[in-house]
This record gives C-alpha cells, sequence and structure tokens, in this order.
C-alpha cells in the first residue's frame, strides 16, 4: 500500500551494505555527538555495553568464496513502533512533525518495557551512572543531555541537529535543503555507505533511491514500518 504523504518530514536513512566496511566510525562518532559514555570491561562482560549503533558481522556465499559484510542497526525509527503503546508513562512517543520515534529521558522510570518488546534490540538500558575522566568530560556536547542510571536511551537519528538545521531555515525564511541534515554516524561514514535525509521531499537524494532494486528492511514482515532501508551486497546474496 502507497505510503501517504503528511505534513512535516519523513526521515528516512538509506544503508549500502556494499559500501559498508565495518570501520565503525559512525559507531565512535555517535558516541561522542550523543554522549554516549563507554562501560567499563565488567560491565561489557555482564552484557551491559553500551552502543547505539551495533555492527553485525555476516557472511555470503559458499566455501572457498565466502565474503563478509557488515550490517549497521540502530533504531529503525518505525512507523508503527512496538515501543510505544507499552511505555506507562509515554516516555517514548511519535513524532508528527519529524515521524520520528522520540524517547524523554527524563520521564523515562526504567520498567524496559520499551527494550523487551523491540525486535531489533537496539534500546540500551543505564545500569550505571556515566562518568567521563577529564579531560573527556569537557567534550561534551552540550546539546545533548548526559542520561543518569536507570533510563532507556537508543538512536534519535541526532534530532540535536536536524532540530537545529530547521530552525536556522525557519530563521532564514527558507525550506530544509537535502543534504542540509546529517546524522553525525552519516558525517563520518568514510565509504558513505549511509544517506540520511527527507523521503517526502520529491527532489532528496533519499526519494530518489526508493525503490531500489537491491532494498529490504530488516524483519519487514513484523508490520513495524521500519525507516531504514538496507541495499543489499550487489556481488552476492544470501540464498541465491
Amino acid at each position: 500500500m502507497a505510503e501517504e504523504r503528511q505534513q512535516g518530514h519523513k526521515w528516512t536513512m538509506i544503508v549500502d551494505l556494499d559500501k559498508c566496511t565495518g570501520c565503525q566510525a559512525c559507531v565512535v562518532a555517535c558516541h561522542a555527538e550523543n554522549n554516549v559514555p563507554s562501560p567499563s570491561e565488567d560491565e561489557i562482560v555482564a552484557g551491559r555495553a553500551n552502543h547505539w549503533i551495533r555492527i553485525e558481522r555476516y557472511w555470503e556465499g559458499e566455501y572457498p568464496n565466502v565474503k563478509a559484510r557488515f550490517l549497521p542497526v540502530f533504531c529503525q525509527q518505525c512507523g508503527n513502533a512496538p515501543c510505544e503503546p507499552v511505555c506507562p508513562v509515554y516516555a517514548s512517543y511519535h513524532s508528527v512533525e519529524e515521524n520520528l520515534n522520540v524517547q524523554v529521558y527524563n520521564r523515562c522510570v526504567g520498567t524496559r518495557y520499551c527494550g523487551n518488546n523491540c525486535p531489533y534490540r537496539v534500546r540500551i538500558f543505564n545500569f550505571w551512572a556515566p562518568h567521563f575522566d577529564a579531560p573527556l568530560e569537557q567534550q561534551l556536547n552540550p546539546d545533548v543531555t548526559v542520561r543518569g542510571p536507570g533510563v532507556m536511551e537508543k538512536c534519535t537519528f541526532c534530532i540535536q541537529r536536524i532540530r537545529r538545521a530547521r530552525e536556522q531555515a525557519n530563521i532564514e525564511g527558507r525550506p530544509l535543503e537535502d543534504g542540509e541534515v546529517q546524522p553525525a554516524c552519516v558525517q563520518s561514514c568514510p565509504t558513505e555507505a549511509l544517506i540520511f535525509g527527507d523521503k517526502w521531499d520529491e527532489n532528496s537524494r533519499v526519494a530518489k533511491m526508493i525503490p531500489h532494486e537491491r532494498q529490504f528492511k530488516l524483519l519487514e514482515h513484523l508490520g513495524t514500518e521500519p525507516a531504514v532501508y538496507y541495499l543489499k551486497g550487489g556481488e552476492t546474496h544470501v540464498g541465491e
């Protein structure tokens, strides 16, 4: 069924798996932009790694012609997000203007219902109080709050950058231009495997690439309506 265009924006991410090298520059950039602390070794061993983006590795082809592929996974910004209706305090809600799944940190009480209901396992629970050794506390992004222990957090497509660009465009009395908004992961990707834009902007690069002969969505059969499109590797496909 064709998607009905509404007011606001439909922020969309395209991930070209043919270009992703698994360098994890996007992960590092996300940590720096969104004040994501790095847990200690003991916390990681306990299964409490704290990354808003994880790089999954999988293999294509059959031995000996096997090729490694990398799959960046972050919040899919679902149009029909299963995390939203289960939150008892409405900390997880859908932004009508941006069409993003937003997390209100100072409202979250840490029930973790949203994380348990997310099929992509991209929501992180803060088990510990964040700590930044000197002088690292001086590099924290003032546009993003530092979350305390006991709350859920996740990727927001760097909504602070979206709002900053939108406010600047409003001041100048013009619409947002394609490419003007770039999340930290997109900006840092050395191979330009990540493409971000407004799907409802007919002139945007994202809109022109959808539909694509190689595109697919993660767990699309669940009806979550993800806003992230993946492009299969062009040389070999799993199961072919």
